[in-house]
């Protein structure tokens, strides 16, 4: 072999050399470094916090926005003219029913009064002497010394009489109203509002306004409405005529403002705005109802015995609908549809999809896809220490 031969040959073994040194050339048979290896094991696990499903007696409510309304207001008007004499209502006092609010000037209605009585007494005088005169009469007619159409006449007379003090004593008996009147009482027991009327004035049965409203705060009313597709699952627990519980929260929510009972279910839904009206009452002990308020209401309409229940951070939603990422014994995911009946105060109900103790992801669901390894994270203790990770799904 000629020098030259020898060069080239030379030349093209460290050409070969440096191809696979960049081409990262191996034997047959070799693994291709860390790189093949995190191929071949799908990658590394994704940390996850994961909980149990679990069952759970859960309530279920129908949510919807009620107005307060006072148990029952009345507006307090005058039944007879005259002088507003007295006035005996503070603003915003608490009455009880027969409680006197305000005295109409009463002369007058008394003078009428006693000039009835008067009339009656009148009347029952001349009712006496003509019952005498009859008497009499009916004994002449006995011995034949009057004739009948005398004593037919005597007779009639006294039934006429007798009819005028009857109706004396409905007069007196009206007038006797009419003073009553003059007394202005409350029909119910509640908190009077502001007067409308002050004393000195005349004031008539006629006038729109009246004299003070009383609202019955005790208890108290909330209007409230449902959509009417609540309609089929309400309409069953009404049979017997069921009082169902109904919570009255503020526009916040946190505890109850009161809880009371369903009283009312109207007798058709609104066509124009497709919901039905309901009405419930509260005792409304602590006066924090008030007639006016606006506040959400939640209708209990059943306990549904050893429901499924995850947290609400679980349910992920996509273009197929709700569903979970669930922790297979193999430490890999699936995301199983599920059917989610309500979700409150951060608990999800499920109707399908998930049983009880399966482990399903929490938190960290943005870095999953169908099959990916997940590794459960350690859940921060209370005191900012971590605690023990959840045990795997394969145990």
């Amino acid at each position: 072999m000629t020098s030259i031969s020898r060069i080239h040959w030379h030349s093209a073994a460290l050409y070969c050399g440096v191809l696979c040194a960049t081409a990262g050339c191996h034997r047959p048979g070799e693994e291709g470094g860390a790189a093949g290896g995190a191929r071949r094991g799908g990658g590394p696990a994704v940390p996850v916090i994961a909980v149990k499903v679990v069952e759970k007696d859960t309530p279920i409510y129908f949510d919807g926005i009620g107005t307060v309304q006072a148990y029952n207001s009345v507006t307090i008007h005058t039944q007879v003219d005259g002088v507003l004499e007295k006035v005996a209502f503070e603003e915003g006092q608490d009455v009880n029913a027969g409680d006197l609010l305000a005295t109409i000037d009463p002369r007058s209605y008394q003078a009428q009064l006693d000039q009835a009585k008067a009339k009656k007494a009148a009347d029952e005088v001349q009712l006496a002497s003509a019952r005498v005169i009859y008497l009499r009469n009916h004994t002449l007619l006995s011995k034949g010394l009057i004739d009948q159409q005398t004593v037919d006449t005597q007779k009639a007379t006294v039934d006429q009489l007798n009819a005028s003090v009857q109706a004396d004593a409905a007069a007196v008996e009206q007038q006797a109203v009419q003073l009553g009147y003059t007394q202005i009482k409350a029909p119910i027991s509640g908190r009077t509002g502001v007067r409308l009327v002050d004393s000195g004035n005349v004031v008539h049965s006629s006038d729109p306004t009246g004299l003070v409203v009383i609202t019955q705060l005790k208890p108290v009313s909330v209007v409230f409405t449902l959509p009417q597709q609540d309609w089929p699952l309400l309409q069953p627990r009404l049979v017997g005529r069921a009082r169902l519980k109904v919570l009255a929260m503020g526009q916040g929510g946190g505890e109850p403002l009161d809880v009371g009972e369903l009283r009312v279910v109207d007798n058709q839904i609104d066509a124009t705005t497709g919901t039905l009206k309901l009405k419930a009452a509260f005792q409304n002990a602590q006066l924090i109802l008030w007639p006016g308020q606006f506040v959400n209401v939640r209708l209990l309409v059943q306990t549904r015995t050893r429901g499924i229940v995850v947290p609400a951070s679980v349910i992920q939603r996509g273009p197929q609908g709700a569903y979970a990422f669930v922790i297979k014994r193999d430490s890999t995911v699936e995301a199983r549809p599920v059917q989610v009946a309500q979700i409150d105060e951060g608990m999800a109900l499920i109707d399908q999809g998930l049983n009880p103790g399966e482990e399903v992801v929490v938190d960290g669901q943005y870095k999953l896809q169908v099959g990916s390894l997940v590794k459960i994270a350690p859940v921060a203790a209370p005191g900012g220490k971590s605690g023990s990770p959840a045990p795997p799904a394969s145990s």
